[in-house]
């Protein structure tokens, strides 16, 4: 097992640079960019500045992925390009749960409600933000969106994907 892993580092290490065109960059919309929240905490306000910051950023979902797999796919030229992009994105789907969780907290619950589904769409695997999106659909009148909810969750590329739908399962 471990001369193959060597191997393939070996190979990735020697990858050539490839163009990064067909990477699914992440634009965070403007409907978030630009959210006016009745409650107008410093808490909140903070983190809507950080989102404006980021979003001049390439943001880049590669949870998942290992930095040999990356090299293999885009060559080991773009490794430190491509770690930037997920920087960027572990930054975006910890600032939208924290977004999230101060709007609930506050009674913005609509504007929690979108915060959250843009970060699923993202695919994040943050279990917080699945959890509280289906306790919001609940708390809202409309538990039938967890069932959408569940089949995003089984598309994320991570280890806890199993865990948040099964989570999810037993909330619907």
């Amino acid at each position: 097992m471990d001369a193959l892993f060597w191997e393939r580092e070996r190979r990735a290490n020697f990858t050539r640079k490839k163009s990064l065109d067909g990477l699914h960059y992440i634009t965070i919309p403007d409907e978030i960019l630009e959210l006016q929240p009745a409650c107008n905490s410093e808490e909140i306000n903070n983190c809507l500045t950080d989102l404006r910051d980021l979003s001049s950023c390439k943001i880049v979902n590669l949870t998942g992925y290992t930095n040999t797999d990356l090299k293999l796919t885009y060559g080991t030229a773009n490794i430190n390009i491509l770690s930037d992009f997920d920087i960027h994105y572990t930054n975006l789907v910890t600032l939208l749960q924290k977004l999230a969780e101060l709007l609930h907290k506050n009674g913005e619950d609509v504007h929690a409600i979108t915060v959250l589904e843009f970060a699923i769409s993202t695919g994040t695997d943050v279990s917080k933000s699945y959890y509280l999106l289906a306790q919001l659909y609940q708390e809202n009148g409309t538990p039938e969106k967890i069932s959408s909810l569940i089949q995003q969750a089984q598309n994320i590329n991570s280890l806890l994907r199993d865990s948040i739908v099964q989570t999810l399962q037993k909330l619907a």
